[in-house]
C-alpha cells in the first residue's frame, strides 16, 4: 500500500513532506515522497536556506517514480505546497497520467495557499491554477477556512454556507471537501472545528463536524499533518467520518504534546502513539445536509 506525496521538504522542523511522511508510514503505508522545495527550515526563522526546485527536476522525479511502478501500487496521491506555477501545472499533468494508468487511484489536493493570519503566502500565479486545474482533478480537497473561501469565491460564516459552497465545489470535481480550522457562527471560542462534506454515489450530500479543544499554540504544518493523517485513514479504507475523527483527534493530541514541550516545531515523532490511537477521540457528528 503506497501514497505518493508531492510537497515541500525541510531539513529542520515539520512542514510539507517533513510533517506528512512519518505519520503516513506509521500506519503501515509506504510513502513515495517527491519534494517541490528543499529548504533548511520553514519561513519564520531569522534565516532560511535552499530553494524552490526547478520544474524540470520535479517533472523528472515524477517520471522516475512512474517508471518504477509507483502509480500502479498507489492508493492515493497527496499534493501540498507546490512552490511555483510551473510545478502546479506539472503536478496536474502527472495526476492526469496517473489516473489514466490507475483508475482506482484517488487524488487528495491540500491547497496550501494561505491562512487568515497571513493572507496568501504563495506566488500570485499559483492560487488560480490550484483552484481551476488541481481541485477539479481531485477526489478530496482539504482547505483551511481561508483557502475554502478563496476556492468558492464567497464568505462562509454558517454551516448552511459551508454545505452550499462545498456542494458547488463538488459539482466541479471533488467528491469530498474537508475544511480545517473552520470559524463559524456558533463555534465556541474554546474549540476548533473541522468539517467534511461528501457527495455519495447516489448523489446525496452528507456532512459531519468534529470539534476539538483549542490548544493555545499555532505551530506551522498542522494542515500538512491533518491532510496526511486523513489520507492515511482513507488509504486504509476508513469511511470519511471515521477518517475525519481520527485525523482531527490525532492532530489535537500532537498539539497537546507540543504545548507541553514548549517547542516551536510540532513533536511529531514522539507523538507516534497519539497518532496511532488518539485519546481522547473526538467523534464526527452528522450535521444537516440535503
Amino acid at each position: 500500500m503506497t501514497v505518493i506525496s508531492i510537497q515541500s521538504q525541510v531539513a529542520w522542523g515539520h512542514v510539507g513532506n517533513s510533517a506528512a511522511s512519518f505519520p503516513i508510514q506509521l500506519h503501515g503505508i509506504d510513502v513515495v515522497a517527491v519534494p517541490t522545495t528543499l529548504l533548511s527550515n520553514r519561513p519564520g526563522y531569522p534565516t532560511i536556506r535552499g530553494r524552490v526546485l526547478d520544474v524540470q527536476l520535479v517533472a523528472d522525479l515524477l517520471r522516475g517514480i512512474e517508471e518504477r511502478g509507483a502509480v500502479e501500487a498507489a492508493r492515493l496521491i497527496l499534493s501540498g505546497y507546490l512552490g511555483s506555477a510551473d510545478i502546479a501545472m506539472d503536478v496536474a499533468d502527472f495526476v492526469d497520467r496517473a489516473k489514466a494508468t490507475n483508475p482506482a487511484l484517488l487524488y487528495c489536493c491540500d491547497p496550501v495557499l494561505g491562512d487568515r493570519d497571513r493572507g496568501m503566502f504563495v506566488r500570485s500565479d499559483i492560487p488560480p491554477l490550484v483552484r481551476d486545474q488541481l481541485c477539479p482533478l481531485a477526489d478530496i480537497i482539504t482547505p483551511n477556512h481561508f483557502e475554502f473561501e478563496f476556492l468558492c469565491g464567497a464568505r462562509v460564516t454558517t454551516i448552511d454556507d459551508v454545505v452550499a459552497q462545498a456542494s458547488a465545489l463538488m459539482a466541479r470535481g471533488p467528491q469530498t471537501v474537508v475544511i480545517t480550522s473552520a470559524e463559524l457562527a456558533g463555534t465556541p471560542q474554546s474549540e476548533i472545528e473541522t468539517l467534511a462534506i461528501e457527495r455519495t454515489q447516489s448523489d446525496k450530500t452528507c456532512a459531519w463536524r468534529v470539534r476539538t479543544p483549542r490548544v493555545p499554540i499555532s505551530p506551522s504544518g498542522t494542515g500538512d499533518l491533518f491532510a496526511a493523517l486523513f489520507v492515511a485513514a482513507r488509504a486504509r479504507s476508513l469511511a470519511t467520518p471515521d477518517a475525519l475523527s481520527h485525523a482531527a483527534s490525532s492532530v489535537h493530541g500532537v498539539l497537546e504534546r507540543t504545548a507541553q514541550s514548549g517547542t516551536e516545531e510540532m513533536r511529531i515523532v514522539e507523538s507516534a502513539g497519539v497518532m496511532l490511537d488518539p485519546k481522547p477521540r473526538f467523534a464526527a457528528v452528522a450535521i444537516a445536509a440535503s
